[in-house]
């Protein structure tokens, strides 16, 4: 059995939840999670890579079991959720380390990247984008139409995205055996979207979502220039993140190892096993 910790640290006066296994003198793989989520979303995975690597998940701030200060003690931006994961990882004296990110963990993952482009070892990227081809039309245009303007008439409709139903949905969409997916994980998720305040946290990280995509121009960029090795693991089935944003890391990253899974947007809850062995199999591949 692999030991995983549960610990928390200050970083700039708040507490950051964290789970970490493995041996630190291994090679280490940060894995960064997404919306609505937490690192609870790496449970199963952290464990099945941990013999192998030193595995660190962390909570953003705003999710999970790190803190949530009110949206008028924190400014809720990508850039600012980069600062705490960025401090956290020197804190912890991790100056190389593979990347896994998933959604929102991706553009975190790409601001840390082009931060430290020698402190990146590998990427992987399940359901992360970094191109505009893949974005789910149906899902994204009323999200960047309330970034845009937030008005009374475009807020309602990313309010939607705060319920229990679009909650239930982000892990259910594109799966083939639904029971294969423990409620537990919309649950979790939804009590913590739920808490008093919340609501105006993850509106005010939809209003910053733009400056995403604007960095994508600076992140391939990055990817020309480094050729940083590359696994895209991904649920091709989900309404969020198509398969075209998998198959565009090889526009920058001809040598990016691609692998589409019949699954969605939280594809390690029916996939955890391939998505494992992939990971292990491109890391040693690339000699991490």
């Amino acid at each position: 059995m692999i030991t995983v910790h549960h610990r928390t640290t200050t970083i700039d006066g708040r507490t950051v939840f964290y789970r970490e296994a493995g041996n630190p003198s291994n090679p280490a793989i940060v894995l960064l999670h997404g919306f609505p989520t937490s690192s609870f979303m790496f449970r199963h995975l952290i464990p099945a890579l941990a013999d192998t690597y030193h595995v660190i998940a962390p909570d953003h701030l705003g999710f999970g079991l790190s803190d949530a200060p009110s949206v008028d003690d924190y400014e809720y931006t990508f850039d600012h959720l980069t600062d705490t994961t960025d401090a956290l990882l020197t804190q912890l004296g991790l100056e190389r380390y593979a990347l896994y990110v998933q959604d929102y963990g991706a553009p975190i993952g790409w601001r840390l990247a082009l931060r430290h482009p020698e402190a990146v070892t590998a990427i992987i990227t399940q359901n992360g984008n970094a191109y505009e081809a893949g974005f789910v039309r149906d899902f994204w245009d009323g999200m960047f139409a309330y970034a845009s303007d937030p008005t009374p008439q475009t807020e309602p409709g990313v309010r939607a995205a705060l319920s229990l139903e679009s909650t239930q949905w982000q892990y259910l969409n594109g799966v083939d055996d639904p029971s294969v997916v423990s409620p537990d994980t919309w649950t979790h998720d939804q009590a913590l979207l739920d808490r008093p305040g919340n609501d105006l946290v993850q509106l005010a990280l939809f209003r910053d979502y733009p400056s995403n995509v604007a960095l994508y121009p600076a992140v391939h960029d990055y990817f020309r220039s480094t050729q940083v090795p590359l696994l895209a693991v991904w649920g091709e089935r989900e309404g969020i993140f198509a398969a075209d944003g998998a198959t565009a890391f090889s526009t920058d990253l001809p040598d990016a190892e691609i692998h589409l899974l019949p699954s969605g947007h939280f594809a390690l809850e029916s996939h955890l096993d391939a998505i494992a062995g992939y990971i292990r199999g491109f890391l040693a591949r690339v000699g991490i």
